[in-house]
Parts: structure tokens; sequence; C-alpha cells
């Protein structure tokens, strides 16, 4: 109803425009030149103001075949007669033309209002087909779509829109079901194992100090299992809120600390390292970027064969800093890629060993990775292992690190050397 008040009312008033325009012209038209013929062949013509024109159209005002026949008082007269008779019927005509005019325009209003009752019904159908399946969308049942037809219009653009929105709906609630469900299992499983430990240990009535020394270093061990799956899934739901406070952070200076860090854990894996820090600095959380370096290290280590190489870069590229690791290990399908940022899922058992992760490690890297904004790039090698480029976006130039922390020049490989006993 509104729309079709607002069709009809921009018609009325569009349409009193065009009739006083038309109005005016015709008046200005008719008005500059009129000629009476009266009786006796007399002629008088009119100006625009309706004021006796001599020197135009007669050009004396009466024609010569009555001129002696009349006293020029007489003449002046008639021909006053003339003129006026002439005005009144203009404007009796101009009247008329105005009545004509709006009976029109009433009669066309009405038929403009029927025909925007029509119109605004048909462009507010797919609208209407947008609020029902809006309302009929819950949690349980977003597999509704529009699929709206027609041509391509705002209306369409904005169906296929919230098709897309309900898509994206549905594959959320989905993931949440199946993280909820594979958290719930993840944190059942050391809760059972300790529940089962104790009531063994309670049941048996020959325990010694000994026993229960071993079971409650197991029950210990199932304790920190699930406080690194608590801590897993709080990280995993801090990085994928967007990011408040944001910071320099010298991805050269935090990879160099990391490396130092894992050396016991590459001399034990038995890797190589290869390292090319070069200087890059980007913008975010300092905790949340340490921890997508760290799982992205870990993920390399674990995940990797006995004799195998682990490859770590920093640069700068097109202003962006970029975070690269790759890996050896085994022979990973490109098909398999997508799968393995979701929450607790792993390739296979080869990739898991006993001291194997949660799952959530490269689900935690891409968390982290688009509340920054940064780009996840994903590459299998073909002889086995993974590459993962992380491009973040990059901040403000600064002074090299080995400018600031370096300056001995000591290259990084003879530092973890140093401090692992091992080269690599």
């Amino acid at each position: 109803m509104r729309l079709t008040l607002i069709y009809g009312g921009l018609f009325f008033l569009s349409g009193v425009v065009l009739l006083a325009i038309t109005y005016v012209l015709v008046v200005r038209a008719t008005g500059g030149v009129l000629v009476t013929h009266g009786p006796g062949g007399i002629t008088t013509t009119l100006n625009n103001n309706g004021a006796h024109n001599p020197a135009s159209g007669g050009g004396a005002g009466l024609s010569d075949s009555v001129h002696g026949a009349l006293s020029p008082a007489a003449s002046r007269a008639l021909a006053e007669q003339l003129r006026l008779q002439a005005l009144h019927q203009h404007s009796s005509e101009m009247h008329q033309f105005l009545l004509n005019g709006g009976f029109a325009l009433t009669v066309m209003t009405f038929v403009s209002i029927g025909l925007g009752w029509l119109v605004a019904g048909r462009i507010l159908r797919p609208l209407r087909a947008i609020t029902a399946a809006a309302r009929q969308a819950s949690a349980t049942a977003l597999d509704q779509r529009l699929a709206l037809s027609g041509p391509d219009n705002e209306l369409t653009e904005l169906g296929d829109t919230f098709d897309d929105l309900l898509a994206r709906l549905e594959q959320s609630f989905t993931a949440q079901r199946q993280f909820v469900a594979n958290a719930s299992h993840e944190m059942r499983s050391p809760l059972t194992r300790q529940r089962t430990l104790v009531e063994v240990a309670l049941g048996d009535e020959h325990a010694t100090v000994h026993s229960l020394q071993a079971t409650n270093q197991r029950v210990l061990a199932a304790g920190e299992q699930q406080e690194r799956l608590i801590e897993a899934l709080l990280t995993l739901a801090r990085g994928q809120t967007a990011v408040q406070r944001r910071e320099p952070v010298k991805l050269d200076a935090l990879l160099e600390d990391l490396l130092l860090d894992q050396g016991p854990a590459l001399t034990r894996a038995g890797l190589a390292l290869e390292t090319t820090l070069a200087h890059a600095t980007t913008a975010g959380d300092p905790r949340l970027i340490e921890r997508l370096a760290s799982n992205l290290l870990d993920n390399a280590i674990r995940h990797n064969i006995a004799g195998g190489h682990i490859e770590v870069a920093t640069s700068t590229e097109a202003d962006h800093a970029v975070l690269t690791v790759t890996n050896s290990g085994p022979v990973i399908p490109p098909t398999e890629i997508d799968r393995l940022y979701q929450p607790f899922q792993r390739l296979n058992t080869e990739r898991t060993r006993p001291d194997g992760g949660l799952g959530l490690g490269l689900s935690i890297v891409h968390a982290i990775a688009t509340a920054h904004g940064a780009r996840v790039t994903t590459r299998p090698p073909p002889d086995g292992g993974l590459r993962v480029s992380i491009t973040f976006a990059a901040a403000d130039s600064e002074p090299s690190l080995d400018q600031q922390t370096n300056p001995t020049g000591t290259p990084l490989w003879w530092r973890v050397r140093a401090r692992t006993g091992r080269i690599l």
C-alpha cells in the first residue's frame, strides 16, 4: 500500500506539472494572433494582452468594404465588441481545456494506482519469499533455498545472497555440531581413563605405595592431556574472534626464539633444519602469532619422518610479511588439505604418532591467520610433506633483526647447535 501511494502520488504530481506547462504553452500559442470576422467583413486582430493592434493582420482594424458604411464611433464600438467576444471565447476554451485535462488526469491517477498496486505486489513477491524463508530458518532447518528465477536485478541478487547466507550458516552449524561432538569425545577419553584408574586402585585390596604412586602418575598424565586440550580449545576460540590489540611483531625474531626452544625436540627427532630468516614485520596480537608459529613448527616436527628435514623462512613480499614452514613426511593427497584444517581431523594413523597432538594444530593456525586478515597457502610437495605459507599485512619497516639483536652475525644454525649439541 505504501509503494502504491508513492507511485500514485508521484504520477499525480507529474500530471499536474505537465498540465500546467501545457496550459501555459497553449495560452502563449493562441493568445498572440486572434482574428475575428464580424458581419459585413469586419476584421480585428489581438495581441497577447488582448489589446487592439491595428498594425497587424487587417492593418486599419476594419476592412475597406465597410470602412465608409459606418461612422468612426460605430466602427470603434463594433471593433471593441468583437475583441471582447474573442477574449471571452478564448477564456472559455482554455477553461474547457483545464476541465478536460483535469478529468483525464483524475482518471489516469486512479489507473496508475491500480497498476501501481499490481507492480508493487510483483516487486515485493520475492521479498515475501525471503521473509518466509527467514522465519522458517532455524538451527535444524537450514537446507531450504529460495532459488529465485527471473531477470538479473537487485531482488534476484538479494535472493542469491540470502541463499549463500543460508549455505554458510548450514555449514557453520554442521561444523559446530561436529566440533562439539569431537571435543566431547576427546574430553571423555582422559576422564574415563582417570576414573578407571582410580576405581581399579580403590578396588585393589593388595595395593602398595608403589602401585598407588604409579596410578597417580597415570592420572596426572591424563589430567595434563585434558589441560592441553582445554588450552588448545581456548586458543582456537580466541583465534576465531577479531583481534582487538595490534602490536608490531618481528616474525624473524619470533621464529628465532621458537627454533631455539625447539632445539631439543629437533635433536630427538633427528631432523635437519634449514632457516632463511629475513626481516619481516607485521602487526597483530603477539601471543596469538607466537602460537600460530609454534603450532606450525610442532606440526612440522610431529608429522615428519626419521631423518627428515624442516625449512623455515621469513620474508617480505610486496609489503606483506610472509612466514613459510616446509617439512618432509608422507605424501599427502591435495584433496585432503582442506580437511586437515578442520578441528580434530588427522590424515591417517601414520601421521598420528603415539605422542601426537590433538588434531587442533592447523585449525588454530587457520583461525589465528583469519583473525589477523592473513592468507594461508598450503601445498603438499610431490615427494611428501607439507608446505604452509602465512602472508600477513606488513607493518612499518624497522631495522633488521641482525642489526638489533645479533650484532656479531652469529648464524642461527650455529646457535641452535650450541644449545642442542648437534649440528643441524
